[in-house]
């Protein structure tokens, strides 16, 4: 899998240099600003994947969250939006879940291109054509703060 680093180019203001190991091995050297970006009110965010987790459509909810342009991410692993604070155990339960043919929800902080974050309600459906699993398709929508918390406290508390 390539994934382009975000660079200093890519962010303003104080980041921390970080190092995400992915399931397949590889590795993305990402810049984390420690700086939430509010998700709108009223606003889904939708992405369809192909079986490998490309993305192949997005809506303008996506690119705008997400700070990248549409052409960057149209083909890009739909991890180019992986925090480092999530544990990779979630993303192990997300694909185990949905490559059984299951429907996945949870909370998610997604890292921007400009190395802010935000926070979102993911549900995540395989597309089924003929019996056979083809894609994904995710919808995220605004998680309330108190399940944020919540998440936070079970999942990333030291």
């Amino acid at each position: 899998m390539v994934i382009k680093d975000i660079t200093a180019a890519d962010v303003s203001g104080d980041y921390e240099t970080r190092e995400i190991t992915f399931h397949d091995g590889s590795t993305r050297t990402v810049l984390v600003v420690d700086e939430e970006v509010p998700y709108p009110d009223g606003r889904l965010i939708v992405s369809v994947t192909d079986l490998e987790g490309r993305i192949t459509e997005c809506n303008k909810s996506f690119v705008d969250m997400s700070a990248y342009s549409r052409e960057e991410l149209i083909g890009a692993q739909q991890c180019i939006l992986r925090h480092p604070d999530i544990p990779s155990e979630i993303y192990a339960d997300l694909w185990s879940t949905i490559k059984a043919g299951n429907k996945w929800q949870g909370y998610i902080k997604n890292l921007r291109k400009d190395g802010r974050y935000y926070w979102v309600l993911a549900t995540i459906i395989p597309t089924v054509r003929d019996g056979e699993i083809v894609g994904y398709a995710s919808v995220r929508r605004k998680p309330s703060r108190k399940k944020i918390e919540e998440f936070v406290a079970q999942h990333l508390s030291a």
